[in-house]
């Protein structure tokens, strides 16, 4: 039963786009990602620009790295200052085995560093053929949604002009 001077709505297509608003695919304080662009902070990209997305792990955390590589370099020279002064032929039995667990410090410490302090995710992505950081995150989950909004949107976005060298290449056939 409808009422005199009501009028039937059109049905809305999803994503808003019947309204001319991007279709939001990600979005939490600081990150956007819409159909059209990803922006992170101040920093905001046309998604139709970037090419050669890919996620890589950035580098070890600082202070890890550098307690492994003091760690290494003193239970290097103790080696050394024994094997040139030749107490290495005067150890035990047992000396051997706690000279062998101290040179296991330097892998305890770089597992513990990664461990405690991972290296963050990052999605590098081309744009005029410069490769530039678009996101880094140490949180996984986050980095997961919004590296896979970016990429929805790329799909969305579509190749354009490109075409499928594969697709569109003749098969070779040998001739019988």
């Amino acid at each position: 039963m409808e009422r005199e001077g009501a009028t039937t709505r059109p049905p809305r297509s999803p994503g808003g786009a019947a309204r001319g608003k991007p279709t939001l695919l990600y979005a939490r304080p600081g990150i956007i990602v819409t159909a059209d662009r990803f922006t992170v902070g101040s920093t905001s990209w046309q998604v139709g620009e970037l090419t050669h997305l890919h996620t890589t792990r950035g580098p070890h955390d600082r202070v890890a790295t550098r307690a492994v590589l003091v760690s290494a370099a003193v239970i290097g020279g103790i080696g050394l200052a024994l094997g040139f002064t030749g107490g290495l032929q005067r150890l035990t039995a047992g000396a051997y085995l706690l000279l062998g667990a101290v040179f296991l410090v330097p892998v305890l410490l770089a597992a513990a560093g990664d461990r405690w302090r991972p290296p963050a995710y990052e999605l590098w992505g081309q744009r005029a053929g410069v490769a530039e950081l678009l996101f880094s995150s140490d949180d996984e989950h986050q980095f997961g949604q919004v590296s896979r909004a970016l990429r929805r949107a790329r799909e969305l976005h579509g190749p354009g002009d490109w075409e499928d060298p594969l697709a569109s290449a003749e098969l070779w056939r040998p001739h019988r």
